[in-house]
């Protein structure tokens, strides 16, 4: 599939959607109900994160599960049990087609590549959303469901829930204060890798009964099904369906040094690792973004660098936090298992370095003074039950799209990136656009296959 930018919303929203129905899709002028004593709900995805997100949505008691799409109905078996009145539909066009006057609220919990057209049809007909990290498969998906949530004022939080955990706040509020001095450069790392080499089996395997490959596919280029390769699991390491580490991982990882530094567009990005097959992502990335100063950094630019799979930072970044204590007041938060050393960033300041592990008590080094931070006031946030009850009386969660639109384009850069290994790309935020290199902005968005468009939106 040759990949293409879109230069308009309207040219975007025309290539996103569903493919003709037997039962004619109708985009209704619906809008999500007012606030009331229940929310309405449905999932796009029932297994998986998915169910994690159905489970943790429903831990409200204002909030009722209606319905839930899965392409794979052997994926929902736990969602029938626990909930067995709910509508279950193997087409996610059917459901909105069928559920939209019943529903005030969706969760897009699929394949990255399927996020932004289910999540921009949802939302056109004015639907409160929750997305899955990240937000979207490329930066010109990314943006216009960022502008599409503003247009439709709606409730929007992205799947990134650590950004309400304690130790991630506290991480913020220690930046902020200035106990670190200004921020000179950040360095952050995730051992996961969600990459492959290599062409595709020369087969094709019989598609299960119970799965609807072609709505697997979605707006993916036609292949035929090889049983493991790309569902239920495989999927994050293929160029077509996720977005390999920096994907997974980057919205994670970046979302407090994003957040502390009060971050906004990169001004350039750079890949010193590994190019990507023409199937598959690489791993062992190493990917250098300098972004615009801010309050909080020492500099009139600075540089944050990702690494994943076994790149780690230079040896002697990593001395820096040997041995660092917790921060004062700090402690575990949640139930996760943190892990310090494969996952996390070290933000270099001029009077101190701040080790921020993954899902951990930050650390600060050296032992200096404290200078007095405002520690958040929850041992724990929940990510969900905050959308939830932005969406039943109104407020902005903290990952709404406003927010995680930005740091997802900051991380979906790096897709670009790699591509063009050893080779500093000038980004140019207002218009989606590199000004250095116009290969690159053949990967800004991408085609769609024929017949995926999603009337009157």
């Amino acid at each position: 599939m040759t990949p293409s930018a879109f230069t308009t919303r309207r040219a975007f929203l025309q290539q996103l959607g569903a493919a003709s129905l037997a039962a004619p899709f109708i985009a209704r002028n619906l809008h999500a109900a007012a606030p009331s004593r229940v929310l309405r709900h449905a999932s796009f995805g029932a297994a998986g994160m998915a169910w994690a997100d159905i489970q943790s949505l429903t831990s409200n008691p204002f909030v009722k599960l209606v319905a839930v799409a899965d392409v794979d109905l052997t994926r929902i078996k736990q969602v029938r049990e626990a909930f067995p009145d709910v509508k279950v539909y193997q087409d996610w066009r059917q459901l909105l087609d069928k559920e939209a006057a019943q529903l005030d609220s969706v969760n897009v919990s699929t394949p990255d590549h399927m996020h932004a057209p289910i999540a921009a049809a949802a939302m056109g007909l004015g639907k409160h959303c929750y997305c899955q990290k990240p937000l979207a498969h490329n930066l010109r998906e990314t943006r216009l469901l960022t502008e599409l949530a503003r247009e439709k004022k709606l409730v929007t939080q992205m799947g990134i829930q650590i950004h309400s955990y304690k130790v991630y706040r506290q991480a913020v509020a220690i930046v902020q204060s200035g106990v670190i001095g200004k921020v000179k450069e950040v360095h952050t790392w995730s051992s996961k890798k969600w990459g492959d080499a290599g062409r595709p089996p020369e087969k094709s395997d019989p598609v299960p009964d119970s799965l609807n490959w072609d709505l697997w596919l979605g707006v993916a280029a036609e292949r035929p099904f090889v049983k493991g390769y790309y569902h239920p699991g495989n999927w994050r390491k293929r160029l077509d369906f996720g977005t390999g580490t920096f994907g997974d991982m980057g919205c994670h990882i970046y979302d407090p040094v994003f957040k502390a530094l009060a971050l906004t567009s990169p001004l350039s990005v750079r890949s010193e690792g590994p190019a990507p097959d023409p199937w598959n992502w690489s791993i062992n990335a190493r990917i250098r973004y300098v972004f615009p100063g801010t309050a909080y950094t020492a500099d009139k630019t600075v540089a944050v660098t990702w690494y994943d799979g076994d790149e780690r930072p230079p040896a002697e970044i990593q001395a820096l936090i040997k041995d660092a204590p917790p921060a004062e007041g700090s402690g575990r938060s949640g139930k996760r298992k943190a892990d310090p050393d494969n996952q996390g960033s070290i933000v270099i300041g001029t009077n101190g370095v701040l080790h921020i592990p993954h899902v951990s008590a930050p650390k600060l080094y050296p032992t200096a003074k404290f200078k007095d931070y405002v520690l958040p006031d929850r041992e724990q946030g929940h990510h969900w039950t905050e959308w939830a009850e932005a969406c039943m009386n109104g407020g902005k969660p903290g990952a709404n799209f406003d927010y995680a639109g930005p740091l997802t384009e900051a991380v979906l850069l790096g897709s670009v990136a790699v591509r063009f290994p050893q080779t500093t790309l000038q980004w140019n935020g207002a218009k989606l656009q590199f000004d250095n290199e116009r290969a690159a902005n053949a990967y800004v968005g991408r085609s769609y296959r024929p017949g995926w468009k999603i009337p009157g939106i």
